[in-house]
Formats: structure tokens, C-alpha cells, sequence
């Protein structure tokens, strides 16, 4: 089966919602390729090692949560941006990526396939008043010692994560996937027991000592890796296409 490239990419706007979210990078399609789509390749990142990947695999199109063309960044294309933007071009493959909007989506966002991950019961945002702030918080059925958590973690996502042990144990957790180590203060103001993010910074550690809290930097690479998935999974059953997760290993 294969549905045209404007229908896919229309559907998929639609069910993100990408419209009505502000961000950083233009999400929807990035690279225009071949007018119809019968399989997608999708991946955390737009990288060299995916779309080689692409390319091997016959892909029409590749999804990803994080695409190219990011606020600030240099525009002209040379060097890495204009290897990869070649390949695409010379294989006629689009590229359709989305940031925020798949950071926030109910279904397959990235923070809600995460919380089915880790068993955990999503309770709502992290921050009712600040829409901006992507992560969520929820519970767990049972408390757990931080370490026992972490291990979870570790089984889920298949990595050991960072943990900053706190002495409490662990029901309410909050959490951002991705770079959402700046949300601990807010998480500290919802009152959990452990906040979990994909990164930490230095000032992350004194946050969570000084607050009494238990913090997991889980990996920003591993925390992103199931609302693409669920997302390309979502537009094969659409479709009647062909959809294959390609993950490209990145300790980060």
C-alpha cells in the first residue's frame, strides 16, 4: 500500500496538533522526497547513521523527533547539515519531523509512552499553570526504594541511569523526557519523591540534595526513544504502510 506524501503528512499534523504549538524548529516536513510513501524509518535523530539506515532499508520517509533547521543555529549549508541534507536529495527521501509536538501529545507522546515504560500512572502535567512545561507527574502502584526505581529504569530502558538517591521512598514521581532537567523546581512544588529526566546539569544535583528529593538522569536518547515509535506505528495502521524503528545507539 502506499498513500500520497501530503495526505501522510497532512494526518500527522492534524493528530499532533502542531499548529497550535510554538517551538524551536519547524516541525511537519522538513525534506520533500517521493510524492508517495508505502515505508517509513523512524529514529530519534536526523543523523547520518539513520538515514544511511533509511537509505538501506527503501524508506520513503523518515520520522524523527528531532529534525534539522533549529532557532539560532547557522543556516547555511555546509559541512554535517549539507551531508545529510544531500542524502536525502539524492534518494529522494522526505523528512518529517516533530519537537514539542510530540513531546506533548496524550497518546504517543514521548512523556506518556515513557510513563508505560517505567509503570507509571499518569496523574497530569507537571505544572497545570505553564503550558510550556512538557513533563508530567503521576504515581506508582507500590512505593519503592530509589535504587529499586532506578532499577526499573535501568530494565526499561536498557542503560544504567545516573541516580541522586534522596532517604524517602518513592510513590509520586514527576518526570520530563529529553533536556527537562531545568523542571526540578517545579517538580519540587508538585511534591514529588523523585523527579527524572533525560539529562542533569551541575546545579541539578544541589536541587535535588537541598529539596530532599530523589533525582534519575535516564538519558536524553533513551527517554525519546517510544513516542516516534508510537507515532510511526500510529500512521502504519493509518495507512496500510510499512513502518521500521531504526535506533542508533547514543549514550547521551
Amino acid at each position: 500500500m502506499a498513500v500520497a506524501l501530503s495526505t501522510l503528512v497532512e494526518e500527522a499534523d492534524r493528530y499532533l496538533g502542531s499548529a497550535r504549538i510554538q517551538d524551536y524548529c519547524p516541525n511537519g516536513l522538513q525534506v520533500e522526497g517521493r510524492p508517495q510513501v508505502s515505508r517509513i524509518v523512524s529514529g530519534v535523530t536526523a543523523s547520518q547513521a539513520l538515514l544511511d539506515a533509511a537509505v538501506e532499508a527503501n524508506a520513503d520517509l523518515v520520522l524523527v523527533h528531532h529534525g534539522y533547521f533549529w532557532k539560532g543555529e547557522n543556516p547555511c549549508i555546509t559541512g554535517m547539515k549539507q551531508r545529510r541534507l544531500k542524502t536525502l536529495l539524492k534518494h529522494d527521501i522526505s523528512l518529517l519531523s516533530y519537537h514539542l509536538p510530540l513531546d506533548l501529545h496524550a497518546d504517543v507522546g514521548n512523556n506518556v509512552q515513557l510513563a508505560q515504560q517505567l509503570e507509571i500512572t499518569v496523574e497530569g502535567p507537571l505544572d497545570p499553570d505553564n503550558p510550556r512545561i512538557v513533563g508530567l507527574v503521576g504515581s506508582l502502584s507500590e512505593a519503592m526504594t530509589p535504587r529499586d526505581f532506578a532499577r526499573r529504569v535501568q530494565s526499561a530502558l536498557g542503560r544504567e541511569p545516573l541516580l541522586i538517591e534522596g532517604d524517602g521512598m518513592i510513590r509520586r514521581v514527576g518526570w520530563c523526557t529529553g533536556g527537562g532537567q531545568g523542571y526540578i523546581d517545579q517538580a519540587v512544588l508538585a511534591g514529588v519523591d523523585l523527579y527524572l529526566s533525560g539529562e542533569a546539569s551541575e546545579q541539578t544535583f544541589h536541587s535535588a540534595r537541598e529539596n530532599g528529593i530523589s533525582f534519575i538522569a535516564a538519558g536524553h536518547h533513551a527517554t525519546e526513544r517510544y513516542g516516534v515509535q508510537a507515532l510511526g506505528d500510529y500512521l502504519a495502521r493509518r495507512f496500510a504502510l510499512e513502518h521500521l524503528f531504526i535506533d542508533c545507539p547514543n549514550p547521551i
